[in-house]
């Protein structure tokens, strides 16, 4: 499998032979809601369970999995699963803020907790798990998933605040990467605001109520995951041009903050 943006985030991406992990998109009906469905698919039999870490983006998922389907919130930390056995997933991939018109309250609520999908989306939800993980075929699954959504949209117009935040929390991810962002990076949280005349205040509610972490969580994590995605690529690194080309004071300061989230220096990460 290769490394891409695709799976930004998903620690040592290439290191398990038996994980597939496929994406697909929604109906363009849903797609200012949803950025993807994505299907894990593994096969461990005859093999020791494998533990695999994601570096989570500032994303709600609704997960199709055994023994029932579950909401998961913004995880903070890294997201760690034991996988044995054979099986396979569906997950649905909420934009930033997209969650919102279907969350009882704020967002931030979620964060770091995960609760039963029948709690938000009701029994059918629960009905449609197995129907879906005994399919094979993406796009059968994704039609499936399509129809149950377009079921439980949220009656009358479009929160505008939705797509405003999907913004947002784009411009906090491409800070960490200049040449896509078109423009000057973006660290600061500060920077953030002034750049879009909000107080940091207002910002830090907007991302509470919306996205379901702090937009210095999600400035930080953007940069997190373009250090975890060089160590992926397998190249030499020099560390301290990347410290500095995304903002740190200096080398250990990326290191501190990489070995808090991923638990190992990025150095030896890399060299895995």
């Amino acid at each position: 499998m290769s490394i891409g943006r695709s799976i930004r985030g998903v620690l040592r991406p290439g290191a398990a032979g038996f994980f597939e992990l496929r994406r697909q998109l929604p109906d363009p009906a849903l797609a200012d809601l949803v950025e993807f469905y994505w299907n894990p698919r593994w096969d461990l039999r005859g093999r020791p369970d494998h533990e695999q870490k994601v570096l989570a983006h500032p994303n709600v998922h609704l997960v199709f999995e055994q023994p029932e389907p579950l909401v998961y919130g913004v995880q903070r930390g890294v997201f760690s699963r034991v996988l044995s056995g054979a099986g396979q997933v569906l997950g649905v991939k909420f934009r930033p803020g997209a969650f919102r018109p279907f969350a009882p309250g704020p967002v931030a609520d979620l964060a770091d907790r995960s609760v039963p999908a029948a709690d938000v989306f009701g029994p059918a939800a629960v009905e449609l798990s197995p129907r879906l993980l005994a399919l094979d075929d993406i796009a059968e699954m994704a039609a499936l998933a399509d129809a149950f959504l377009l079921g439980v949209l949220p009656a009358g117009p479009a929160d505008p605040r939705v797509a405003e935040v999907a913004r947002l929390v784009e411009r906090c991810e491409l800070g960490a990467d200049p040449e896509r962002a078109g423009g000057p990076p973006l660290f600061r949280v500060d920077e953030l605001a002034r750049e879009l005349d909000l107080s940091v205040r207002q910002l830090q509610r907007l991302f509470a109520e919306y996205v379901g972490a702090s937009p210095k969580w999600v400035l930080r994590r953007a940069r997190l995951h373009e250090a975890a995605a060089r160590a992926d690529e397998g190249a030499d690194i020099d560390w301290a041009a990347l410290a500095a080309d995304l903002g740190y004071a200096d080398q250990s300061h990326l290191t501190r903050d990489f070995t808090a989230a991923v638990g190992a220096p990025p150095s030896r990460y890399a060299s895995r």
